[in-house]
């Protein structure tokens, strides 16, 4: 029965070692419990470190920890403190999380470190090809196995792989620093299916494939080799009914069964009833702005004084990573600046800031979040934030304001919220003047509609929405209308070329028998490719066609001298046995002074671009420019020449980096069928990558076996992935 397999750095489970016993407590945490629904039963596994280095482990009870995570339907991956501290406390989190959160001054690159993230990667990556078969489900979380999605591709060609990263994907300028960026990239590209929390981040992330790696993107898919991945946005939601229901239960507590943290609050309240609490809560990271959150409150102090004793702010500073040291001179510059701001402000009766260093139990956090009036939350940049959805979903009677950053990724589902720049500290004192002012009519109608959603979206429909989209891609896969030319069918094609009496091959030459070159002129062909065709041209019963957009001038030199039969410029010139080019369509030139003005003046305009004139079409090539500006001035000039070519029997193909303006009564089907029917061919075959090429896959006969060389969407009825492929495949017919 196939399973899902469920990869992270920690397992949901936290182990703890008393008396020489083992017990395993389930987790709490916002990924643990969204996926329960995932890993569940028999048919899951959740791989992960279990928190405990090999060193902490007592060699006669790891067969107890094994046991005990089995119980929880996990299984532990072994790691040494060393590896601890080189892939986690080292590449981890002092390279990706710095980089990928934009402190780019933060970010380490060390080689040992990487050296050390890739050996960890490659453990990660063994314990899961231990346990899978290729009918399994595999689902790889979070930026400390970035490299995991290839190392099990490459084993597990077929298998269903998906990557969730949970914290931002920075843009291509940011990315592009990282000295092993390609290599993470490559690591990602393992999977059928990437997630973001955000279209931002999966915007930045086709990007940097883009540029550099230069795969081809068509909306949010990546054609790579014979595979499409998709990628796509996922918000992360919370157990919204979980935190809910706790508040509602909260309510009920009688003085006696409060804590004493709420008892204070409720203190605090009546001592000072027109009073408002302002809540923020954090893990101590410098991405989370809580110093210059500090300092804004100072600033809205200053310009708001008849706030004085009227407001407090409760800041939780969760601990974190506090051997790494940006994070203790965090720690150090937060204490210093609660210090002087109480110092300056505080009066025998109000101390303006609460700061707390320390991790809360669930119901603390819930003491807080139904006390505050407002929950004020400024990342500088931040993959989600979930405590904005937790603070929304404990307010049960609906009141209550959230500040939130703009730079969270839960902005994007929370417009209702007040949005701030954490850096505009005028913006964030009128907002939070703006907050205590508010009326509950309009707290309440915010919060209504912010409820409504998270409620719907939970972690746990955020779950099964990435695996119902993992499955789709998978599904996707095997209903292609175009089919992988497989061993099996390939051999059903050669038996069927074997048998013929006359055969017809149709070869496109750029993208499919030698690659693309950033000079046209410079892709000429290489001695392993004339001494294929020349074997295919000097079988019997067979006629060879080069099939080309290329202009008759290049052909000639390259292939005339070899008599191959050739036509170019997609279809107006023909060449048949060495013979000089002949027209094969009556077609003009003279609109040619018109159009090359226009092209011209994107020339000018795209760096990079260039026109190449052909005797009976002008092409514009765009392969050297940035592949974002690229694509816009392509749609900018399809747009342009569009209605310049309206009346003019002109058409405009959309080639490989080209866009080529031709006239309307010429293409390579057209040409194609011509020469099919000069004879009585029981054998026809053609193969090509380019959009040009559907005009042959669309007008040749059902019968024709067409290839397309790629997994475009394509008329074609099967598919190789490349030039060798295509190379190998052609040696075969001449076996």
């Amino acid at each position: 029965m196939a399973k899902t397999i469920i990869i992270s750095n920690r397992l949901p489970v936290q182990l703890q070692i008393s008396n020489g016993t083992i017990s395993a407590i389930p987790s709490v945490g916002g990924l643990a419990t969204g996926m329960k629904s995932v890993h569940s039963g028999g048919d899951s596994l959740w791989i992960g470190w279990s928190g405990l280095t090999d060193e902490e482990i007592p060699k006669e009870l790891a067969p107890k920890i094994d046991e005990a995570l089995a119980e929880h339907g996990s299984s532990k991956v072994n790691l040494s403190s060393a590896e601890v501290d080189g892939f986690y406390f080292g590449f981890s989190n002092r390279t990706i999380w710095p980089l990928f959160h934009y402190f780019l001054e933060y970010s380490e690159f060390e080689l040992d470190s990487w050296n050390i993230y890739k050996a960890v990667n490659q453990k990660f990556a063994d314990a899961i090809l231990e346990s899978a078969d290729d009918d399994d489900t595999i689902w790889v979380h979070d930026y400390q196995l970035m490299l995991v999605p290839q190392m099990v591709r490459e084993k597990r060609p077929n298998i269903s792989i998906g990557f969730f990263l949970h914290i931002p994907f920075p843009s291509f300028e940011i990315f592009r620093t990282l000295p092993w960026r390609e290599d993470l990239l490559q690591g990602l590209l393992g999977a059928d299916l990437i997630g973001f929390h955000t279209y931002d981040y999966e915007r930045h992330f086709l990007s940097s494939v883009r540029r550099l790696l230069g795969l081809e993107v068509s909306f949010n898919d990546i054609y790579l080799d014979n595979r499409i991945i998709k990628v796509d946005s996922f918000p992360m939601g919370i157990d919204y009914k979980k935190f809910s229901n706790a508040a509602k239960e909260h309510q009920k507590n009688t003085t006696a069964q409060q804590s004493d943290l709420q008892q204070r609050l409720n203190d605090h309240k009546r001592s000072t009833p027109d009073a408002k609490l302002i809540l923020s809560i954090d893990r101590l990271d410098y991405s989370k702005g809580i110093a210059k959150r500090l300092n804004a409150f100072e600033y809205f102090l200053n310009k708001y004084p008849q706030y004085k004793e009227k407001v407090r702010l409760i800041i939780l500073a969760v601990p974190s990573r506090s051997n790494v040291p940006q994070y203790q001179l965090l720690k150090k510059e937060i204490d210093e600046l609660v210090g002087r701001i109480n110092g300056d402000f505080s009066t025998v009766s109000w101390t303006p800031i609460w700061y707390f260093y320390r991790s809360v139990p669930f119901e603390n956090l819930i003491d807080l979040y139904t006390s505050s009036d407002i929950a004020w939350l400024t990342p500088l940049r931040d993959g989600m934030n979930l405590v904005a959805k937790e603070y929304i979903a404990t307010r049960t009677d609906k009141t209550g304001v959230l500040i939130l950053s703009e730079m969270a990724g839960s902005a994007n589902e929370m417009n209702e919220s007040l949005l701030i720049n954490p850096n505009n500290f005028e913006q964030i004192a009128d907002s939070l003047n703006q907050a205590i002012n508010m009326p509950i009519e309009e707290q309440q109608e915010r919060n209504t509609h912010l409820q409504k959603r998270l409620a719907r979206y939970n972690v746990e429909q955020w779950a099964n929405d990435f695996m119902s989209s993992l499955q789709a891609q998978k599904d996707r896969d095997a209903a292609n209308v175009s089919k992988r030319l497989t061993e099996h069918r390939l051999n059903t094609v050669l038996e069927d070329f074997s048998k013929a009496k006359k055969r017809l091959l149709f070869l496109d030459y750029d993208g499919t028998l030698a690659g693309f070159h950033v000079d046209p002129q410079k892709a000429g062909p290489d001695k392993e490719l004339y001494g294929l065709l020349d074997a295919l041209n000097s079988m019997e019963n067979t006629d060879l066609y080069l099939v080309s957009g290329r202009d008759k001038d290049t052909f000639t030199k390259w292939f005339l001298h070899k008599k191959y039969n050739m036509i170019v410029e997609h279809g107006v010139w023909i060449s048949q046995d060495g013979e000089d080019f002949r027209m094969l369509e009556n077609v003009k030139n003279d609109w040619m002074e018109k159009i090359r003005p226009v092209l011209e003046s994107f020339v000018d305009r795209t760096p990079g671009s260039f026109i190449e004139e052909k005797n009976y079409s002008l092409a514009w090539h765009y392969r050297k420019t940035d592949p974002d500006f690229g694509n816009l001035r392509a749609n900018e000039l399809n747009t342009v020449l569009t209605s310049l070519i309206a009346n003019d029997d002109l058409s405009v193909l959309n080639g490989n980096k080209v866009m080529e303006i031709k006239s309307s009564n010429v293409n390579k089907g057209r040409a194609t069928v011509r020469v099919m029917g000069e004879d009585d061919y029981d054998f026809v075959f053609a193969i090509g990558d380019d959009w040009t090429d559907e005009f042959m896959f669309q007008e040749l006969p059902e019968s024709t076996v067409t290839v397309k060389v790629g997994r475009q969407k394509t008329q074609a009825r099967f598919y190789v992935n490349g030039i060798k492929p295509v190379r190998d495949l052609l040696k075969r017919f001449t076996d």
